[in-house]
């Protein structure tokens, strides 16, 4: 039988296997757990959970000038794939996908019961949820990656490192 604790175990080890760093901490610590893992400028979407909220540092509904300055990115993860080691990162109003692609870092928010063990509990979570909602989201798996040209390059299409702050 497989546990909450099972699933997070092994997501942590397959999202290790790409440099991803996960933290643990509680809501209350939220805001300054995010503040010490970013650098800055910074920017944002709002969480859409009650009870977590972002550092005052970081700017959410930027301008084009602040996201092109940014260094760090701070978005929520919809879900989390433990095989994988990924994160679903949903398109929101609020503009997630260019706080997460743009930057150097992202720092993604997730709550450890949208971790989901494989890819057909992921389909079967945001399948039903986009069709209903006609929405869409990126599945990313550690940092931005190529090695078209050869040698293997972290940061080409997106963050060089990423960052998970898991809450419960």
């Amino acid at each position: 039988m497989t546990t909450r604790s099972d699933t997070y175990d092994r997501f942590a080890d397959k999202a290790a296997a790409y440099d991803v760093e996960l933290t643990r901490t509680e809501v209350e610590s939220l805001p300054e757990t995010i503040s010490d893992m970013l650098e800055t400028p910074a920017v944002g979407a709002p969480l859409p959970w009650d009870g977590c909220s972002l550092p005052e540092s970081v700017t959410t509904d930027p301008t084009p000038a602040q996201l092109n300055a940014a260094v760090s990115g701070v978005t929520a993860a919809s879900l989390a794939v433990a095989d994988y080691g990924s994160l679903v990162l949903e398109a929101t109003p609020g503009g997630a996908e260019p706080a997460s692609l743009f930057v150097d870092e992202h720092v993604a928010v997730l709550r450890e019961q949208d971790i989901v063990p494989d890819m057909a509990a992921a389909f079967k979570w945001f399948g039903d949820r986009f069709r209903e909602t006609r929405g869409s989201a990126i599945i990313a798996t550690g940092p931005s990656a190529t090695a078209d040209m050869g040698a293997l390059v972290k940061g080409a299409h997106g963050p060089k490192t990423v960052h998970v702050v898991v809450i419960p």
